[in-house]
């Protein structure tokens, strides 16, 4: 390889994983690096890989024989969570030069110098932070990995126990992408129900929000927004209501990790410390605080066990839930994990079935809900991702396409306009 080295980075997965990636490329483009557009041109490539699903794992097999097929000279380094679990394997894919595990993700920064064993300390927030994002909306990663053992997940096997990162430090990286144009910052973590347990003063995820308001709400607030990433039911009570309340920041939508409808599922997948009845409850009180919501979930279908007065517990939650869209998965058994030993495993098609339903039956929620912000007019602030396609993202999280752009509209601005007709997966509309 040259001494001004090129590289092209390919990132699969969670925001996490793009923030991350992120953090690399200012880093090196810093020490002189060069990004090229494809991997045909570059020296090294980096695939920073995700390991939650199945399909997770084959799409990281699918992406470095892809990469090396485009440039079979390049040294390409795996990263990422699928190279913490599967590190032997991957290293056997052509054109794989090294495994970096996630633990060891921030000495990428000084490659190609890299120590063997050279790992983060264990307790300590990874040290990576960006100034700028080459997307419309920004991530703010405020923490990482998970203490609680869910007997389906993996992460906390690639991304190890929980640490949150410093209030004044997220303050000075969202200051910053503020004030370098962008509007829309999605503050994201492994498990946001985590946030603060680490830290002095043992605030939660709610202080954070209120901190981030006090710091910068006078400033950005109705100039701004910020979109939280993923909540779990447990965080959503009287203390979420009146923040959100009181914030003049947080976009008017929420995504839940809800994984199940059915509380004996969730008992068995790990997750007993929450009950679905109170979501439900929660969910009705936010109307009180935001008239119009978009809300979006995770869910898990086939778990081991699940029977079918199971599954009809979860469609019939779901019915009753004012979702607007959800991502809907099949159960994968995740080597290391207490589910993938459970004995009682569904066929797939069965999952496969069962996820369908659910698909099918969120479709028709989140085409009333579209249908309803088209009759009642509402404005919406849509953050401008492509000029080109004069598209972006509402407020509730609902993609948008503009006829005519603003005058002097450009990527990241907040257009404003309001809803006329449905337009591929989202809405067409008007400039105002």
């Amino acid at each position: 390889m040259s001494e001004s080295y090129t590289f092209y980075a390919a990132t699969l997965g969670c925001k996490i994983n793009q923030y991350e990636t992120q953090a690399l490329r200012e880093v090196w483009l810093a020490r002189g690096f060069v990004e090229t557009k494809s991997a045909e041109g570059a020296d090294f490539v980096l695939v920073n890989s995700c390991a939650v699903t199945a399909k997770a794992v084959s799409d990281v097999r699918s992406t470095v024989r892809q990469l090396h097929r485009a440039n079979e000279e390049a040294q390409i380094v795996v990263t990422g969570c699928a190279a913490q679990v599967m590190g032997d394997e991957l290293k056997e894919l052509p054109g794989v030069t090294r495994i970096v595990p996630q633990d060891a993700k921030t000495s990428l920064k000084t490659w190609p110098e890299l120590k063997e064993g050279m790992k983060e300390p264990e307790n300590a927030f990874p040290d990576f932070a960006v100034t700028n994002y080459n997307r419309a909306r920004a991530v703010v990663k405020v923490q990482d990995g998970c203490s609680h053992r869910c007997t389906y997940c993996i992460v906390p096997l690639t991304r190890g126990r929980s640490r949150s990162r410093s209030l004044a430090d997220i303050i000075t990286e969202a200051r910053t992408l503020l004030e370098s144009g962008f509007r829309e910052l999605i503050l994201s973590g492994v498990n946001l129900r985590q946030f603060g347990r680490d830290l002095d003063g043992t605030p939660d995820f709610w202080d954070l929000i209120d901190g981030l308001e006090s710091a910068l709400g006078k400033k950005w607030g109705g100039k701004a927004r910020f979109r939280i990433s993923s909540l779990e039911p447990g965080q959503l009570g009287d203390k979420a209501l009146e923040v959100l309340g009181r914030s003049t920041m947080v976009a008017p939508q929420l995504h839940i990790s809800l994984q199940s409808g059915s509380d004996s599922v969730l008992k068995r997948m790990g997750r007993g410390h929450y009950k679905t009845a109170p979501l439900l409850e929660f969910l009705e009180k936010l109307h009180t605080v935001w008239p119009v919501y978009g809300l979006g979930a995770d869910i898990l279908m086939g778990f081991p066990g699940e029977t079918e007065e199971e599954f009809q517990e979860t469609l019939a939650y779901i019915t009753a839930m004012p979702l607007t869209y959800a991502h809907v998965f099949p159960y994968s058994i995740r080597p290391g994990t207490a589910a993938a030993t459970m004995t009682d495993q569904l066929p797939k098609q069965v999952k496969k079935a069962r996820a369908k339903a659910v698909r099918d039956l969120i479709a028709e929620k989140k085409q009333a809900f579209l249908q309803k912000l088209i009759d009642a007019k509402l404005p919406l602030y849509v953050v401008l991702q492509s000029a080109e396609e004069k598209k972006g993202i509402s407020q509730y999280y609902t993609e948008c396409y503009f006829e005519t752009l603003p005058f002097g509209a450009g990527l990241r601005d907040i257009c404003t306009g309001t809803a006329v007709d449905f337009a591929k997966d989202g809405l067409r509309v008007v400039a105002e």
